[in-house]
């Protein structure tokens, strides 16, 4: 579910659809974290953590349409957006699936059977791609992403995010995805000399302020 759904359902999504609709759709998670948490696992959620909840979100709003209300409005959906919502709700079930049921593994022998079991899975998938479609061109720049790709946004990433779910728990973890946005646009500035405005601090503001109301309400 992690590797599979979540790691090969937004690339299909990226083929038609935008990069606007992807982020604003993969906010979608952490919600889908808390209604599963709530409905099937009796997950205690108060006032307080919707409120973090609505919080984060106008945040990353805030950012992902660059403080303008019209883009929200003018936005036209595809059938890349429902892949995207597909990989929202597989992460959220991927994120419960961590949490509840447990493992006696340690962590890192954990997340190598979890990988192992996401590329069987896609394995299928890529013959089929590469026999039907298109070749992959194996040059030094794919070995380069690949090599980058499954070492901080796979072995770093994964890692640390089931950590904070042993100690944090499923909805509570699922706030730090409203981080990302943030995140994106610090590199945006650091590596591609893009501007940071206004709404780039409100929303970092906003998403902060939700995970702390959520991290307080947890604490109590």
């Amino acid at each position: 579910m992690g590797c599979g759904v979540c790691g090969a359902f937004p690339f299909l999504a990226g083929e038609t659809t935008t990069v606007t609709n992807m982020g604003i759709i993969y906010t979608s998670s952490p919600i889908f974290i808390i209604m599963i948490s709530a409905f099937f696992f009796n997950e205690k959620i108060n006032f307080i953590k919707i409120i973090g909840l609505i919080s984060c979100l106008v945040g990353v709003f805030a950012i992902i349409i660059k403080g303008d209300i019209n883009l929200l409005l003018s936005l036209n959906f595809t059938i890349g957006d429902l892949w995207m919502l597909a990989a929202a709700i597989g992460w959220a079930l991927y994120s419960i699936y961590l949490f509840y049921w447990k493992s006696q593994l340690p962590i890192f022998q954990r997340f190598t059977l979890v990988t192992f079991f996401g590329a069987m899975s896609l394995l299928p998938f890529y013959i089929i791609e590469e026999v039907v479609f298109q070749r992959t061109i194996f040059s030094s720049q794919f070995f380069s992403w690949v090599l980058f790709a499954a070492i901080s946004p796979g072995i770093i990433a994964f890692t640390l995010y089931t950590k904070a779910q042993k100690s944090l728990g499923a909805s509570l973890t699922g706030f730090t995805l409203y981080i990302f946005t943030i995140y994106a646009a610090i590199y945006g500035f650091i590596f591609f000399d893009e501007k940071l405005e206004s709404f780039h601090l409100l929303g970092t503001v906003l998403v902060f302020f939700g995970v702390y109301l959520a991290k307080k309400n947890y604490e109590t």
